[in-house]
């Protein structure tokens, strides 16, 4: 009997430190975007983490027409009116700002998007460079925050792409 315990016991660890890693778990977690730096911008991001990668789909509201940045920052912290309480970008490989894809870029550096006439946009953006709650400092999101752009990201200026004011921000915490 006790051996059939300390399999199951041992079953159940693996299960769940299976889960915590993110391998093959089916995480997902839905966030509020609030409006920064006198905006009017807000919306939601969600990330769901299946098969070893993240999608993450933002929507957002109260805009400027035209295109705005978006990256992922080092801190979950959005209590100051310019957002600047999260710090930097979120860089855990110490590496140039750039584009996605390009061999220098931050782990946060997501990209731009472009927002309509009505001030509406929708991102959908897929890694399996990002992982939610995992034990890889290098991915893991999670205590990290997402901050949108007044400005289109250059992808050349060190260490922001001039991406201008952070006019809204979430915190990704569960």
């Amino acid at each position: 009997m006790k051996k059939i315990a300390f399999i199951l016991i041992g079953l159940y660890t693996l299960a769940t430190t299976s889960c915590k890693s993110g391998s093959n778990s089916n995480n997902s977690l839905t966030i509020n975007l609030e409006p920064k730096s006198n905006s009017t911008v807000q919306g939601t991001a969600t990330f769901i983490e299946k098969n070893g990668k993240v999608l993450m789909t933002a929507k957002l509201t109260g805009l400027k027409p035209g295109v705005h940045a978006i990256h992922l920052h080092e801190k979950a912290d959005c209590s100051s009116a310019d957002a600047t309480s999260s710090g930097g970008h979120w860089n855990p490989t110490f590496k140039k700002h750039g584009k996605w894809g390009d061999a220098e870029h931050h782990k946060g550096d997501i990209g731009n998007f472009t927002a309509d006439s009505n001030g509406k946009a929708t991102l959908t953006f897929e890694t399996n460079e990002w992982c939610l709650g995992c034990n890889d400092a290098t991915k893991n999101i999670i205590e990290k925050a997402v901050i949108v752009h007044d400005k289109a990201d250059d992808f050349t200026t060190q260490p922001t792409g001039n991406a201008g004011a952070r006019v809204a921000c979430s915190a990704i915490i569960r």
